[in-house]
């Protein structure tokens, strides 16, 4: 058998364990999402057995990311946004507000750092995509007034976050350099400078993406059409997300993320965007998985033994404190009940955006692996409560008023 072949075992056992374990977790009407987590944890270096390479199954994360991030540009839709605008955009940014205030208060109480702290409680500000669609699809729900609201009101959270991917270096060393003792650190000429040039790489960026990929990704994805071909049309695609990505990375120093994120709001611009989000979805969908396998791995399953209380705390923030601002903003809004509960019960967990920050806070060491691991429980456990949670509210919703 050759010897490099880590690849091969972590493609293997992350794809065969999470198609094991998503499938048992759909058996027991969970999210399959759950399941791929629980893979990741199996073969992640907490547990016995197999451990796959931590650093492949980071740059394969970081692929997921980027057709993760590529998904929510392609299906981003300003003309559905608008007609739900009233509603979604100021209780989007009105819930992540609070939410955040409410996590990052909880943070400083465990004594946390401020900018730690504020990491801690946008992780769980934000619901996931992959769960919220799926869980109104299955309860065709998805076309209906309240689900558009529901969906509405998740773009306005993706976009947040999408901005707060851009601010949250900024942000780390404003307040490191306003907080360092040193006067000739703190804030000095250097930081401004090096900040200026961020806006300035982020400006250049989005100009770019808005003054020509706006005309050349569609007119490209047009050409090979042309051809026939539905594999160049298929590679085409992936290319251009995964190529952008890059370029926002290596010449702009734009994450990722971002990069991917503005790649499909350009291909969105296309007649060929339904198609291109199509047949790029089983490789997206393929590497979600892989994103959320490492997410996993990195996941010590210990920490609820450890920090029982910080997680129980944590977990109530999602389920409780965002549902309650949710449903309470809907309804004072003028929306009848049954609204506010769909609306507020399909945001009551955190996912994908929740890890991407998290792991950002890792990176930059604004938080530690005690914290990163408390988030990601608290994510497995929304997550898996989630159906019950839109089932009670449903249930709710439709008891007649006595």
């Amino acid at each position: 058998m050759p010897h490099d072949i880590d690849l091969i075992a972590i493609l293997v056992a992350g794809f065969g364990l999470a198609l094991v374990f998503g499938y048992v977790a759909s058996r027991l009407k969970a999210p399959p999402l759950v399941g791929y987590l629980i893979a990741g944890i199996l073969i992640g270096p907490t547990t016995p057995g197999f451990v796959g390479d931590m650093a492949l199954a980071h740059q394969l994360s970081e692929i997921g990311v980027m057709l993760l991030m590529f998904g929510v540009g392609l299906h981003f839709s300003i003309s559905d946004l608008m007609a739900v605008k009233r509603l979604a955009i100021p209780g989007a940014v009105l819930q992540i507000l609070l939410s955040t205030l409410l996590g990052a208060g909880l943070g400083l109480w465990w004594d946390m750092s401020l900018m730690g702290s504020l990491v801690f409680g946008l992780s769980l500000s934000v619901a996931s995509t992959v769960v919220l669609l799926r869980s109104l699809e299955s309860r065709d729900l998805l076309l209906t007034g309240d689900g558009k609201i529901a969906v509405g009101w998740l773009v306005v959270e993706d976009l947040v976050m999408v901005l707060m991917l851009v601010l949250l270096p900024v942000a780390a060393e404003l307040m490191a350099a306003a907080a360092s003792p040193d006067p000739a650190v703190s804030l000095s000429a250097d930081v401004w400078q090096s900040l200026a040039v961020t806006f300035v790489k982020l400006a250049g960026f989005v100009a770019l993406m808005l003054l020509v990929g706006k005309r050349v990704l569609p007119w490209m994805l047009a050409r090979v059409a042309d051809t026939g071909s539905r594999e160049l049309f298929t590679l085409c695609v992936i290319a251009t997300a995964l190529g952008t990505a890059f370029l926002a990375a290596a010449v702009f120093e734009v994450s990722f993320a971002l990069g991917a994120f503005f790649a499909g709001m350009m291909l969105r611009e296309s007649d060929l965007s339904h198609r291109a989000a199509e047949e790029s979805l089983p490789l997206r969908d393929a590497f979600a998985v892989l994103f959320f396998v490492s997410v996993g791995m990195l996941f010590d399953p210990s920490i609820v033994l450890r920090e029982p209380v910080l997680l129980f705390m944590t977990v109530l923030v999602v389920l409780v404190g965002k549902t309650v601002i949710a449903a309470g903003f809907v309804m004072l809004s003028g929306y009848p009940k049954r609204t506010a509960l769909v609306v507020s019960a399909s945001l009551a967990q955190i996912g994908e955006f929740s890890f991407i920050l998290a792991g950002m806070g890792l990176a930059m060491k604004l938080i530690g692996q005690e914290v990163y691991s408390v988030i990601l429980a608290a994510a497995f456990v929304s997550i898996a409560l989630n159906v019950a949670v839109m089932n009670v509210a449903l249930a709710w919703a439709d008891r007649p008023v006595s």
